[in-house]
């Protein structure tokens, strides 16, 4: 495995490795050890032609901490605006001998097309509305983090599940692990065919959706890729499929809520409940950071 572009490619010994690298640079981390040399000598090109504050920022730091140097090119400044090819952007990397390359594209598919034309560790870091692969993952280590295992527990993921990356790559990976799955938003924001997805359910009803789930994975509305409405307006999906008090009082005890973030205060969720007690939102993006070290670690190791 050269690349990670979607967790199709990841079987069981892959994500128990990457979470037991993770888990071992946070202990240490923890511990008082902020700077690692599995990286020195190495080179990473953030390649992001989406904008990102978390993705980004955690895979520049997760480089920085493993004694890589890592160099930002963003599409803004590249010279895709001045109407250079994918292919041409590509080659253009390829020449400059970098050990990774993560890249973020507005373009499914984009990723695998890089991987297959350069040398270099291809991470996808999202494309189009097809994978996000690192999210999948950093997503299920915070669930075993706290709940001690995947198996056997359910999830509910609500929300824009037609545009969302994250929401494809956390049913594969959720479902490799021994998750019971379902979907929730409204029929417009569902795909036509949502059982191809991999979900055990699929259902327009939160109040459904959310009943008896240990974990409540709540997805932001992407109106950046929606060229019509899907609803007829935001107040409108806050009261039908946003988080409240009232629906957090109805879930699960011990049920908690994640996000992958930027949430959409008072749409998707309640202000208030953002960083409330049974949120883990804050600890996915710490384990974002750790899980996207590991991830650099194990594609160098299966290389040497």
């Amino acid at each position: 495995m050269k690349d990670l572009i979607s967790v199709d490619q990841l079987d069981q010994e892959d994500i128990d490795n990457i979470f037991k690298i993770a888990k071992e640079y946070k202990e240490r981390f923890k511990n008082g050890e902020k700077k690692f040399h599995d990286l020195r000598g190495c080179s990473v090109l953030l390649v992001f032609f989406e904008n990102s504050t978390r993705t980004r920022t955690s895979f520049e730091l997760a480089g920085k901490i493993l004694g890589a140097d890592t160099i930002n090119i963003s599409a803004s400044s590249s010279s895709v605006k001045k109407g250079e090819t994918l292919y041409d952007t590509v080659k253009t990397l390829e020449a400059m001998n970098a050990d990774f390359i993560v890249i973020r594209h507005y373009m499914s598919g984009a990723a695998n097309i890089v991987a297959k034309s350069v040398k270099s560790h291809v991470i996808n870091a999202g494309d189009g509305t097809y994978q996000h692969p690192s999210q999948a993952l950093l997503d299920a280590f915070t669930i075993i983090e706290k709940k001690g295992a995947l198996a056997g527990l359910k999830i509910a993921i609500i929300g824009d599940i037609l545009h969302s990356r994250v929401a494809r790559s956390d049913i594969k990976l959720f479902k490799k692990l021994g998750g019971e799955i379902t979907v929730c938003g409204p029929i417009t924001m569902l795909p036509r065919h949502a059982e191809v997805l991999g979900a055990d359910y699929i259902t327009t009803d939160i109040e459904d959706a959310i009943k008896d789930k240990d974990v409540v994975i709540f997805l932001r509305i992407q109106l950046e890729r929606q060229d019509k409405p899907f609803f007829s307006s935001l107040r409108e999906y806050s009261i039908k499929y946003g988080l409240n008090q009232e629906r957090l009082n109805k879930m699960k005890e011990d049920a908690v809520i994640m996000h992958p973030g930027p949430v959409n205060r008072g749409i998707e969720i309640q202000s208030e409940l953002v960083y409330g007690d049974r949120s883990l939102i804050l600890d996915q993006v710490e384990n974002g950071l750790f899980v996207r070290m590991a991830i650099y670690k194990y594609l160098k190791d299966l290389e040497d």
